[in-house]
């Protein structure tokens, strides 16, 4: 007869401690953001370059999903993806708002995306002297 399994106590989970790190890397993506003139234009990952951590596009993207209602306001409209498309349109309310915003500040857009987005591309990593 085999023997018995022992079951063993469980080891205690360690404490979940909010992630200070993502909500200051959070705060330093919209301190960017904010500096961002009108009328201009950067990338997701032009922000995560000039901020040290260049494959972090994503992480960029999600705080500007949480910019909204940050004050100062963060004009989280004028950053967009590598190729000047308004993918971050879905999380306006309404989606348009992204486009009106963009248009507001003169630059034209078509079928969601900027129309001369290299021309109207401000990068964080040559403008910026933080």
């Amino acid at each position: 007869m085999p023997k018995p399994i022992k079951k063993r106590a469980a080891k205690p989970l360690p404490e979940v401690k909010k992630p200070d790190a993502q909500y200051s890397f959070f705060e330093n993506v919209w301190a960017v953001v904010r500096l961002i003139p009108k009328g201009r234009v950067t990338s997701y990952g032009a922000i995560a370059k000039y901020l040290g951590t260049a494959k972090s596009s994503r992480m960029v993207g999600y705080a500007m999903n949480a910019s909204f209602g940050q004050k100062p306001k963060v004009p989280a409209h004028r950053v967009l993806n590598r190729n000047g498309l308004l993918t971050g349109r879905h999380h306006f309310n309404p989606p348009e708002a992204m486009q009106e915003r963009l248009e507001a500040e003169g630059i034209k857009v078509k079928k969601d995306q900027v129309v001369d987005f290299e021309k109207l591309f401000w990068d964080p990593y040559k403008h910026l002297n933080i």
